[in-house]
């Protein structure tokens, strides 16, 4: 826990997050019982004084659902973990070397639901009040870590819908050579709109899903699906992927 005061930019955020509900991220209800338990970590940072970023990582083009996409650290409950808070924290760690102690956890998000497999995932919010390098440790599910600038997320020529092969159309974000699509879109949408950061983007820019690279690696090592229906008019989304929520 870091001793020093958080940045202001934290403050709308935070107040407004108290109140979140699930259906400010998917109109998909989450059941009272049941379910796999799972966490992501939405971990913000600042790239520059009064900046603040995102962290994510990209999945490794062998995975054999959602290759090559972009999500955030985070996966599947394991028995020892007390709580969200601690399975974020750890699979961060195992995923891109994170030091748990480098971050502040400030909320944790409404359970979201993943009918298709029955995750049940908590986002968890933090700060990294200590940022440091960071670096795929696991090269079969992870290719790539960075920290995307919100400015860049919020800029209206990066925001876009995708079109899933099924119909169902949902936010994306195509910065730094990435298609940020799916849960980890829609977790990313409704927070850029509940801090006040988001403003007019272009919601007919519409765009066909590019087919997944050829599958490979373990199918053992997939894990989440991608679920989160569309905050911007478009249709309820459910579809299968791979560990840690891509998508």
């Amino acid at each position: 826990m870091s001793s020093e005061p958080l940045p202001a930019w934290w403050q709308p955020l935070l107040t407004r997050v108290r109140s979140a509900r699930t259906a400010d991220f998917t109109r998909v209800a989450t059941p009272a019982r049941g379910g796999r338990p799972s966490a992501v970590l939405v971990l913000l940072g600042e790239h520059r004084p009064g900046e603040p970023d995102v962290l994510l990582l990209q999945r490794a083009a062998t995975m054999r659902n959602h290759a090559g996409q972009p999500a955030f650290p985070g996966g599947a409950a394991d028995p020892g973990d007390r709580d969200a808070r601690a399975t974020a924290l750890r699979e961060a760690e195992e995923e891109v070397g994170l030091d748990p102690g480098s971050v502040t956890v400030l909320a944790q998000l409404p359970r979201l639901w993943i009918p298709v497999s029955g995750f049940v995932v908590t986002p968890v919010l933090g700060w990294w009040h200590r940022p440091h390098p960071v670096h795929p440790r696991q090269p079969e599910e992870v290719a790539h870590v960075t920290r995307l600038p919100v400015d860049e997320l919020v800029d209206p020529d990066n925001r876009l819908q995708v079109r899933h092969p099924s119909g169902w159309v949902s936010p994306a974000f195509q910065v730094r050579g990435m298609l940020v699509w799916g849960f980890t879109a829609g977790v990313l949408s409704a927070l850029l709109d509940m801090a006040g950061w988001a403003g007019a983007w272009p919601t007919g820019r519409i765009i066909d899903l590019p087919p997944e690279p050829s599958p490979g690696g373990d199918p053992s090592a997939a894990g989440l699906p991608d679920t989160l229906g569309d905050r911007a008019g478009g249709d309820a989304a459910t579809v299968d992927g791979s560990a840690g929520l891509p998508g």
